[in-house]
Protein backbone atom coordinates (compact mmCIF):
# COMPACT_ATOMS: atom_id res chain seq x y z
CA UNK A 1 0.00 0.00 0.00
CA UNK A 2 1.24 3.24 -0.97
CA UNK A 3 0.71 6.68 1.40
CA UNK A 4 0.80 9.91 0.01
CA UNK A 5 3.01 11.78 2.41
CA UNK A 6 1.15 13.89 4.75
CA UNK A 7 3.52 17.12 4.03
CA UNK A 8 3.53 16.95 0.33
CA UNK A 9 2.10 20.18 -1.84
CA UNK A 10 1.98 20.29 -5.31
CA UNK A 11 0.00 21.55 -7.94
CA UNK A 12 -2.38 20.48 -11.22
CA UNK A 13 -3.53 21.39 -14.15
CA UNK A 14 -7.49 22.02 -14.01
CA UNK A 15 -9.95 23.38 -15.80
CA UNK A 16 -11.68 26.20 -13.94
CA UNK A 17 -14.24 28.83 -14.47
CA UNK A 18 -15.21 32.10 -12.54
CA UNK A 19 -18.56 32.57 -13.49
CA UNK A 20 -21.26 31.03 -15.69
CA UNK A 21 -20.95 31.50 -19.76
CA UNK A 22 -20.47 30.04 -22.64
CA UNK A 23 -17.09 27.62 -23.46
CA UNK A 24 -14.95 30.73 -23.70
CA UNK A 25 -15.13 31.50 -19.84
CA UNK A 26 -12.99 28.11 -18.64
CA UNK A 27 -9.38 28.27 -18.47
CA UNK A 28 -7.00 26.27 -18.06
CA UNK A 29 -5.03 26.66 -14.36
CA UNK A 30 -2.59 25.31 -11.87
CA UNK A 31 -4.15 24.51 -9.36
CA UNK A 32 -3.44 22.69 -5.63
CA UNK A 33 -3.50 18.91 -6.12
CA UNK A 34 -5.85 17.10 -3.78
CA UNK A 35 -4.04 15.16 -0.63
CA UNK A 36 -6.45 12.49 0.08
CA UNK A 37 -7.99 11.67 3.15
CA UNK A 38 -7.62 8.32 5.17
CA UNK A 39 -10.66 6.51 3.07
CA UNK A 40 -9.77 8.19 -0.35
CA UNK A 41 -7.81 7.67 -3.33
CA UNK A 42 -5.74 9.46 -5.51
CA UNK A 43 -6.19 9.20 -9.46
CA UNK A 44 -4.29 10.32 -11.52
CA UNK A 45 -6.69 11.38 -14.67
CA UNK A 46 -6.19 9.98 -17.83
CA UNK A 47 -8.64 10.68 -19.52
CA UNK A 48 -12.84 12.03 -18.65
CA UNK A 49 -15.91 12.74 -20.36
CA UNK A 50 -18.72 15.55 -20.95
CA UNK A 51 -22.37 15.35 -20.30
CA UNK A 52 -25.11 17.93 -20.62
CA UNK A 53 -24.74 17.91 -16.75
CA UNK A 54 -21.50 19.94 -17.35
CA UNK A 55 -22.94 22.47 -20.03
CA UNK A 56 -26.02 23.47 -17.44
CA UNK A 57 -23.40 23.90 -14.87
CA UNK A 58 -21.52 25.93 -17.18
CA UNK A 59 -23.78 28.12 -18.58
CA UNK A 60 -26.20 28.14 -15.45
CA UNK A 61 -29.04 27.37 -17.52
CA UNK A 62 -31.66 26.57 -17.05
CA UNK A 63 -31.90 28.99 -14.07
CA UNK A 64 -32.88 26.14 -11.80
CA UNK A 65 -29.20 24.48 -11.68
CA UNK A 66 -28.28 27.83 -9.65
CA UNK A 67 -29.93 26.85 -6.82
CA UNK A 68 -27.53 24.04 -6.28
CA UNK A 69 -24.70 25.30 -8.17
CA UNK A 70 -24.66 29.52 -7.31
CA UNK A 71 -27.20 32.25 -7.92
CA UNK A 72 -24.77 34.36 -9.51
CA UNK A 73 -22.03 32.78 -9.75
CA UNK A 74 -20.52 29.40 -9.60
CA UNK A 75 -19.78 27.63 -6.01
CA UNK A 76 -17.39 25.40 -7.12
CA UNK A 77 -14.95 26.49 -10.22
CA UNK A 78 -14.30 23.02 -11.03
CA UNK A 79 -16.58 20.81 -13.77
CA UNK A 80 -16.71 17.38 -15.04
CA UNK A 81 -17.41 13.92 -13.70
CA UNK A 82 -16.73 11.22 -14.83
CA UNK A 83 -13.04 9.83 -15.22
CA UNK A 84 -10.51 7.12 -15.68
CA UNK A 85 -7.45 6.91 -14.71
CA UNK A 86 -4.71 5.39 -12.39
CA UNK A 87 -4.26 5.43 -8.72
CA UNK A 88 -0.75 7.64 -7.59
CA UNK A 89 -1.64 6.91 -3.82
CA UNK A 90 -4.04 5.77 -1.41
CA UNK A 91 -5.05 6.71 2.13
CA UNK A 92 -4.34 4.40 5.24
CA UNK A 93 -8.06 3.18 5.36
CA UNK A 94 -8.59 2.31 1.73
CA UNK A 95 -8.31 -1.58 1.77
CA UNK A 96 -9.69 -2.36 -1.62
CA UNK A 97 -6.99 -0.01 -3.61
CA UNK A 98 -3.84 -0.04 -4.13
CA UNK A 99 -0.68 2.44 -6.16
CA UNK A 100 -0.76 1.06 -10.05
CA UNK A 101 -4.19 -0.18 -9.95
CA UNK A 102 -6.42 1.17 -13.22
CA UNK A 103 -9.96 2.56 -12.19
CA UNK A 104 -12.65 4.70 -13.65
CA UNK A 105 -15.73 6.57 -11.84
CA UNK A 106 -17.60 9.52 -11.04
CA UNK A 107 -16.05 12.22 -9.40
CA UNK A 108 -17.00 16.37 -8.89
CA UNK A 109 -14.09 18.38 -10.75
CA UNK A 110 -12.94 15.45 -13.19
CA UNK A 111 -11.57 18.11 -15.82
CA UNK A 112 -7.99 17.77 -14.07
CA UNK A 113 -4.66 16.17 -13.70
CA UNK A 114 -6.10 14.50 -10.31
CA UNK A 115 -9.59 13.38 -8.96
CA UNK A 116 -9.45 12.35 -4.85
CA UNK A 117 -12.53 10.05 -4.30
CA UNK A 118 -13.69 8.21 -1.55
CA UNK A 119 -13.29 4.36 -1.65
CA UNK A 120 -16.81 3.86 -0.89
CA UNK A 121 -17.99 5.51 -3.37
CA UNK A 122 -18.42 6.21 -7.70
CA UNK A 123 -14.94 4.05 -8.09
CA UNK A 124 -13.99 0.73 -9.62
CA UNK A 125 -11.61 -1.03 -11.36
CA UNK A 126 -11.31 -0.46 -15.10
CA UNK A 127 -12.59 -3.59 -17.29
CA UNK A 128 -9.07 -4.27 -18.78
CA UNK A 129 -10.77 -4.58 -22.33
CA UNK A 130 -11.29 -0.98 -22.73
CA UNK A 131 -9.07 1.60 -23.04
CA UNK A 132 -9.11 5.13 -20.95
CA UNK A 133 -10.78 7.10 -23.34
CA UNK A 134 -13.46 4.51 -23.45
CA UNK A 135 -13.60 4.12 -19.13
CA UNK A 136 -13.98 7.61 -19.03
CA UNK A 137 -16.83 8.09 -21.02
CA UNK A 138 -19.05 5.48 -18.70
CA UNK A 139 -19.85 6.75 -15.60
CA UNK A 140 -22.59 9.26 -15.83
CA UNK A 141 -24.38 8.45 -19.18
CA UNK A 142 -24.28 5.18 -18.68
CA UNK A 143 -25.32 4.76 -15.33
CA UNK A 144 -28.26 7.02 -16.05
CA UNK A 145 -29.47 4.06 -18.89
CA UNK A 146 -29.34 1.39 -16.54
CA UNK A 147 -31.59 3.49 -13.43
CA UNK A 148 -33.60 4.98 -16.69
CA UNK A 149 -34.46 1.72 -17.56
CA UNK A 150 -34.22 -1.08 -15.20
CA UNK A 151 -35.13 1.07 -11.53
CA UNK A 152 -37.83 3.58 -13.65
CA UNK A 153 -38.65 1.58 -16.57
CA UNK A 154 -38.90 -1.78 -15.01
CA UNK A 155 -37.89 -3.74 -18.02
CA UNK A 156 -38.04 -6.94 -18.73
CA UNK A 157 -36.82 -9.85 -21.13
CA UNK A 158 -39.20 -9.43 -24.38
CA UNK A 159 -40.68 -6.12 -24.14
CA UNK A 160 -40.66 -3.65 -26.79
CA UNK A 161 -38.55 -1.29 -25.85
CA UNK A 162 -37.83 2.27 -28.29
CA UNK A 163 -35.02 4.86 -27.45
CA UNK A 164 -35.83 7.82 -28.70
CA UNK A 165 -32.47 10.12 -28.92
CA UNK A 166 -30.38 6.54 -29.64
CA UNK A 167 -27.19 7.90 -30.74
CA UNK A 168 -26.52 10.25 -27.89
CA UNK A 169 -24.25 9.83 -24.76
CA UNK A 170 -27.06 8.13 -22.78
CA UNK A 171 -28.90 6.69 -26.12
CA UNK A 172 -25.72 4.90 -27.31
CA UNK A 173 -25.53 3.28 -23.90
CA UNK A 174 -29.56 2.52 -23.34
CA UNK A 175 -29.62 0.64 -26.66
CA UNK A 176 -27.04 -2.17 -25.17
CA UNK A 177 -27.85 -2.53 -22.08
CA UNK A 178 -31.65 -2.60 -23.23
CA UNK A 179 -30.59 -5.62 -25.29
CA UNK A 180 -28.61 -7.19 -22.30
CA UNK A 181 -31.96 -7.18 -20.77
CA UNK A 182 -33.67 -9.32 -23.59
CA UNK A 183 -35.53 -6.44 -24.69
CA UNK A 184 -36.56 -6.00 -28.42
CA UNK A 185 -34.85 -2.35 -29.22
CA UNK A 186 -35.88 -0.18 -31.58
CA UNK A 187 -33.86 2.90 -31.63
CA UNK A 188 -34.71 6.64 -33.27
CA UNK A 189 -32.02 8.64 -34.46
CA UNK A 190 -30.92 11.05 -37.47
CA UNK A 191 -29.75 9.70 -41.05
CA UNK A 192 -26.00 9.83 -40.55
CA UNK A 193 -26.51 7.77 -37.26
CA UNK A 194 -28.82 4.71 -38.56
CA UNK A 195 -25.51 2.71 -39.55
CA UNK A 196 -24.61 3.25 -36.08
CA UNK A 197 -27.02 2.46 -33.88
CA UNK A 198 -27.55 -0.74 -35.51
CA UNK A 199 -24.22 -1.90 -34.76
CA UNK A 200 -24.77 -1.46 -31.18
CA UNK A 201 -27.48 -3.82 -31.67
CA UNK A 202 -31.12 -2.07 -32.13
CA UNK A 203 -33.79 -4.77 -33.84
CA UNK A 204 -34.98 -1.62 -36.04
CA UNK A 205 -34.08 1.93 -36.50
CA UNK A 206 -36.18 4.63 -37.16
CA UNK A 207 -34.44 7.64 -38.65
CA UNK A 208 -36.55 10.60 -37.80
CA UNK A 209 -36.24 12.58 -41.02
CA UNK A 210 -37.49 9.73 -42.91
CA UNK A 211 -39.78 8.14 -40.95
CA UNK A 212 -42.33 9.61 -37.83
CA UNK A 213 -42.43 6.63 -35.27
CA UNK A 214 -45.87 7.14 -35.19
CA UNK A 215 -46.54 5.58 -38.16
CA UNK A 216 -44.12 2.65 -37.79
CA UNK A 217 -47.28 0.33 -36.68
CA UNK A 218 -45.19 -0.66 -33.43
CA UNK A 219 -46.32 -0.40 -29.82
CA UNK A 220 -44.27 -0.34 -26.69
CA UNK A 221 -43.73 -1.57 -23.60
CA UNK A 222 -41.28 1.10 -22.68
CA UNK A 223 -39.88 4.20 -24.71
CA UNK A 224 -36.97 6.25 -22.87
CA UNK A 225 -36.97 9.52 -23.93
CA UNK A 226 -33.78 10.87 -24.52
CA UNK A 227 -34.66 13.64 -27.12
CA UNK A 228 -37.59 15.27 -25.42
CA UNK A 229 -39.08 16.43 -28.61
CA UNK A 230 -42.12 14.68 -28.25
CA UNK A 231 -45.17 15.56 -26.95
CA UNK A 232 -47.80 13.38 -24.10
CA UNK A 233 -50.51 12.86 -26.71
CA UNK A 234 -47.55 11.65 -29.72
CA UNK A 235 -45.79 9.18 -27.06
CA UNK A 236 -48.97 8.00 -26.01
CA UNK A 237 -50.24 6.92 -29.15
CA UNK A 238 -47.66 4.13 -29.11
CA UNK A 239 -47.81 3.28 -25.23
CA UNK A 240 -49.26 -0.03 -24.74
CA UNK A 241 -51.58 0.26 -22.57
CA UNK A 242 -49.51 -0.47 -19.13
CA UNK A 243 -46.45 1.41 -21.22
CA UNK A 244 -43.74 3.31 -19.21
CA UNK A 245 -42.61 6.81 -20.75
CA UNK A 246 -39.28 7.52 -19.07
CA UNK A 247 -38.16 11.25 -19.72
CA UNK A 248 -33.98 11.87 -19.36
CA UNK A 249 -33.57 14.54 -21.84
CA UNK A 250 -35.73 17.64 -23.23
CA UNK A 251 -35.56 20.77 -25.08
CA UNK A 252 -33.64 23.86 -23.82
CA UNK A 253 -36.17 26.00 -24.42
CA UNK A 254 -37.58 27.29 -21.30
CA UNK A 255 -34.96 29.63 -19.63
CA UNK A 256 -36.00 29.05 -15.82
CA UNK A 257 -36.94 25.43 -15.83
CA UNK A 258 -35.07 23.82 -18.93
CA UNK A 259 -36.57 20.34 -19.41
CA UNK A 260 -38.13 20.08 -16.35
CA UNK A 261 -41.20 22.04 -17.70
CA UNK A 262 -42.37 20.00 -20.08
CA UNK A 263 -41.47 16.87 -18.45
CA UNK A 264 -43.92 17.89 -15.48
CA UNK A 265 -46.67 19.01 -17.72
CA UNK A 266 -46.25 15.51 -19.63
CA UNK A 267 -46.31 13.57 -15.98
CA UNK A 268 -49.64 15.43 -15.05
CA UNK A 269 -51.66 15.45 -18.55
CA UNK A 270 -50.77 11.39 -18.14
CA UNK A 271 -53.21 11.15 -15.16
CA UNK A 272 -55.72 8.80 -15.47
CA UNK A 273 -54.33 6.96 -18.91
CA UNK A 274 -53.42 3.99 -17.03
CA UNK A 275 -50.27 4.26 -18.30
CA UNK A 276 -47.02 5.45 -16.56
CA UNK A 277 -44.70 8.29 -16.93
CA UNK A 278 -41.53 8.94 -15.12
CA UNK A 279 -40.39 12.33 -14.84
CA UNK A 280 -38.18 14.37 -14.14
CA UNK A 281 -35.64 11.31 -14.35
CA UNK A 282 -32.30 12.24 -12.70
CA UNK A 283 -29.73 9.59 -12.10
CA UNK A 284 -28.42 8.63 -8.86
CA UNK A 285 -24.26 7.85 -8.85
CA UNK A 286 -23.30 5.06 -6.72
CA UNK A 287 -20.88 2.54 -6.69
CA UNK A 288 -23.13 -0.46 -6.76
CA UNK A 289 -24.57 0.07 -10.57
CA UNK A 290 -21.04 0.97 -11.60
CA UNK A 291 -20.10 -2.34 -10.86
CA UNK A 292 -23.35 -3.92 -12.62
CA UNK A 293 -21.65 -1.87 -15.62
CA UNK A 294 -18.22 -3.02 -15.23
CA UNK A 295 -19.67 -6.26 -15.82
CA UNK A 296 -21.58 -5.28 -18.63
CA UNK A 297 -18.69 -3.80 -19.90
CA UNK A 298 -15.76 -6.73 -19.01
CA UNK A 299 -18.51 -9.28 -20.94
CA UNK A 300 -18.58 -7.12 -24.15
CA UNK A 301 -22.23 -6.60 -23.97
CA UNK A 302 -21.67 -3.41 -23.74
CA UNK A 303 -19.19 -0.82 -25.69
CA UNK A 304 -19.02 2.96 -25.68
CA UNK A 305 -18.95 5.52 -28.35
CA UNK A 306 -16.55 7.91 -28.69
CA UNK A 307 -17.23 10.65 -31.08
CA UNK A 308 -14.45 12.92 -30.62
CA UNK A 309 -12.02 13.16 -28.34
CA UNK A 310 -9.87 16.78 -27.22
CA UNK A 311 -7.02 17.62 -25.14
CA UNK A 312 -7.24 18.97 -21.65
CA UNK A 313 -6.01 22.32 -23.05
CA UNK A 314 -8.76 22.55 -25.83
CA UNK A 315 -11.78 21.56 -23.34
CA UNK A 316 -13.69 24.83 -24.56
CA UNK A 317 -13.39 23.12 -27.81
CA UNK A 318 -15.35 19.99 -26.36
CA UNK A 319 -17.65 22.21 -24.61
CA UNK A 320 -18.48 24.07 -27.87
CA UNK A 321 -18.70 21.14 -29.63
CA UNK A 322 -21.45 19.08 -26.82
CA UNK A 323 -23.35 22.44 -26.92
CA UNK A 324 -24.25 22.15 -30.71
CA UNK A 325 -26.19 18.96 -29.47
CA UNK A 326 -25.07 16.51 -32.56
CA UNK A 327 -22.48 14.48 -30.34
CA UNK A 328 -22.68 11.00 -31.98
CA UNK A 329 -21.79 9.09 -28.51
CA UNK A 330 -19.47 10.99 -25.65
CA UNK A 331 -17.03 13.74 -25.64
CA UNK A 332 -14.04 12.57 -24.65
CA UNK A 333 -11.11 14.92 -22.97
CA UNK A 334 -7.62 13.07 -22.38
CA UNK A 335 -5.09 15.03 -19.87
CA UNK A 336 -1.64 14.29 -21.09
CA UNK A 337 1.27 13.52 -19.04
CA UNK A 338 3.14 16.58 -18.19
CA UNK A 339 6.63 16.77 -19.64
CA UNK A 340 9.04 16.80 -17.03
CA UNK A 341 10.13 20.37 -17.58
CA UNK A 342 7.17 21.21 -16.02
CA UNK A 343 6.84 18.85 -13.01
Amino acid sequence: MSVLAPAQKTTMKAIVYQEYGPPGVLELRETEKPVPADDELLVRVHAASLNPVDWHMLTGKPFLVRTQGGLRKPKSDRLGVDFAGIVEAVGKDVTRFREGDEVFGGRNGALAEYVSVREERVVAPKPPNLSFEQAGAVAVAAITALQGLRDKGQIQSGQKVLINGASGGVGTFAVQIAKSFGAKVTGVCSTRNVDMVRSLGADRVIDYTQEDFRRSGLRFDLILDNAGGRSWSECKSVLEPDGTLVIVGGPKTNRLWGPLGKAVMMRLASVRTGKTVVAPFLAKLNKEDLVVLQELLESGSVTPVIDRQYELSDAAEAFAYLGEGHAQGKVVVTVPERDSSES
